[in-house]
């Protein structure tokens, strides 16, 4: 009877801890559709300002913007974007992973000097490096509680100062590409000094002749910070997608997997009690058949 106990008490458990799983699945799923109308009506705008910054900046030098300035990566900066909250299965663990990669194969020299900084955008990559006492600059976790592109900007910003004055020659950016509820892309992107193939190939984006008024000098000034930030709204924006995509499928596993371990306990519940039974009638029989003798 014990044995029954146990089983049954771990019917309960199993059966609340499914409960749980489907509504947080339900949440996932409200939440990934805000996120994914977010992202999706952000790209076309990140994309054309792109194209255009393409067009208007081909012509120029790379001393015609301090954005534009290569220097040798003596200081890097890595954005590092993850979720304030796990249960998200291996989202947040790959994105901190892929980011120990890229500072592993590619800049192993400046962090053995001491010269690799982090910006963590959310908690858990945040926790994660300043427990591994790496120079994590800033706290940007409530940046999720009030999602927007001013919010996002004020760290761009402050990204972009250093960069300016020097502080990093180089900066990094590590996310999570939002493709569907099932599918995020790890993505790692130079964010500054911008790539060329960004600032000036224009042989990567239709030729249209603009008529710039008050110079293309001072309009392509604007557009470069502005196209900054916006690649960092686009990829906060694709890493809270992704993170609610990947909750909802991790929550929809874990439920299936409830499942099927409800139905293996309940099948053992039902054989113990079978067992048990058979083993009360038995004792039952042997007493009458006792008693009989007698």
């Amino acid at each position: 009877m014990a044995n029954l106990k146990e089983v049954r008490n771990r019917i309960a458990s199993v059966n609340s801890t499914q409960q749980i799983t489907k509504a947080m699945k339900m949440v996932s799923a409200a939440k990934l559709k805000r996120a994914t109308n977010a992202i999706v009506q952000l790209r076309p705008y990140a994309t054309k300002l792109k194209e255009m910054l393409a067009n208007l900046s081909a012509s120029l030098e790379d001393g015609s913007s301090p954005y534009l300035q290569e220097r040798e990566p003596v200081r890097v900066l890595v954005v590092v974007v993850t979720s304030n909250r796990g249960l998200a299965g291996a989202f947040n663990a790959n994105a901190i992973k892929t980011a120990n990669a890229l500072i592993a194969e590619k800049y192993a020299t400046q962090y053995r000097a001491g010269n690799v900084s982090i910006v963590a955008i959310g908690k858990k990559a945040q926790e994660f490096y300043e427990r591994r006492k790496y120079n994590v600059i800033g706290n940007n976790n409530e940046v999720y509680s009030d999602l927007n592109f001013i919010n996002v900007s004020k760290i761009t910003e402050d990204i972009m100062e250093g960069f300016v004055n020097g502080k990093y020659d180089r900066v990094e950016l590590v996310y999570n590409h939002f493709r569907n509820a099932a599918v995020q892309i790890l993505t790692t992107e130079q964010l500054l000094p911008v790539p060329k193939s960004e600032a000036g190939e224009s042989s990567k984006a239709p030729q249209v002749d603009y008529i710039l008024e008050p110079s293309q000098e001072e309009i392509v000034s604007q557009l470069i910070p502005k196209n900054i930030k916006i690649q960092l709204y686009r990829a906060v924006l694709d890493s809270n997608a992704s993170e609610h995509g990947a909750r909802m499928t991790a929550m929809d596993k874990a439920t299936e997997n409830a499942g099927d371990l409800l139905k293996s306990l309940k099948l053992s519940y039902n054989q113990a009690r079978q067992a048990a039974i058979t083993t009360e009638l038995t004792e039952i029989v042997s007493g009458a058949a006792a008693l009989s003798n007698g």
